[in-house]
């Protein structure tokens, strides 16, 4: 048995939300790249190097890509022979985005409650994820989301005999009514199966995976290749103004389900799609 003080998650987490809100990904700035040679559109190409410029400042002055630095969202892969001290983990999660977005001066967006709406005031809490896995390491990956995306997400519920082609149409239909206003070019998060819940989850961690790195299983490679081909040909183009780059990627992740149902959730991302992962 391993023992793990708390005030190390604490500053894991600290430091991830600065880093994911400071520092773009590089899987997503090679793509910025792709996309600028690619791109059409005059008016596109000139936004996708405006957003490599604003990636570009952002890192080298220490500030936010964008202002609106998300809520939290925390995924921990926990060893099973690890054992927690100093306090509630939890607790020790919350207080390392609390840290993170003071310290960061990261925008505070989150409200206590729904419908009285009163902000947090420190980001929190966070939306937290604990999955126990073999071994005697901590992972731990940040993903900061900001709601202009998280908006335009939906969760379908199909029937079987909607088959694939029933799922392709449902997040071709998802990234058309989002338009411009996750400020694209996208990153598409997609979960197909499990339930209602298990799917969005599966559509969030499908985020954390490089734009650039297939699914691993051969159809569903095949469906994200066409799907991006499809979403491309939409026209949307860079922040809405039209163009042949309307998502920079789209990552497919699969559960088991039941006989009766065809779950499927899509989740929306802004050309930002910030996240930072570490191992304690």
């Amino acid at each position: 048995m391993r023992e793990v003080n708390v005030s190390e998650v604490t500053a894991c987490i600290k430091k991830l939300c600065i880093e994911a809100n400071y520092f773009l990904n590089s899987d997503i700035y090679d793509s910025f790249r792709d996309a600028y040679e690619n791109e059409e559109s005059p008016i596109g190409r000139d936004i996708l190097n405006q957003l490599m410029k604003n990636a570009d400042l952002a890192r080298e002055k220490c500030k936010p890509i964008c202002q609106d630095t998300g809520m939290a969202v925390i995924f921990m892969e926990i060893g099973q022979d690890v054992h927690f001290v100093g306090g509630s983990l939890t607790e020790a999660v919350n207080e390392g985005v609390r840290e993170g977005y003071k310290e960061g001066y990261l925008r505070k967006s989150v409200v206590g409650d729904p419908l009285i709406r009163v902000n947090t005031g420190d980001n929190t809490p966070a939306i937290i994820h604990y999955d126990i896995v073999p071994g005697d390491k901590v992972k731990i990956d940040v993903a900061p989301k900001g709601f202009g995306s998280e908006n335009m997400s939906r969760v379908y519920m199909l029937k079987p005999s909607d088959g694939i082609e029933g799922v392709k149409d449902a997040i071709i239909d998802c990234i058309r009514k989002a338009g411009p206003n996750p400020c694209p070019p996208m990153v598409v998060g997609v979960g197909i199966g499990g339930n209602f819940e298990k799917c969005t989850e599966l559509a969030k961690r499908a985020l954390l995976r490089p734009v650039n790195e297939s699914s691993s299983i051969p159809y569903v490679a095949d469906m994200e290749e066409e799907l991006f081909e499809r979403a491309n040909r939409l026209g949307i183009g860079p922040q809405g103004l039209g163009g042949t780059t309307t998502i920079l990627g789209i990552n497919i992740e699969t559960f088991a389900t039941h006989i009766a149902g065809l779950p499927v959730a899509v989740n929306i991302s802004c050309h930002v799609t910030r996240h930072g992962s570490s191992e304690i």
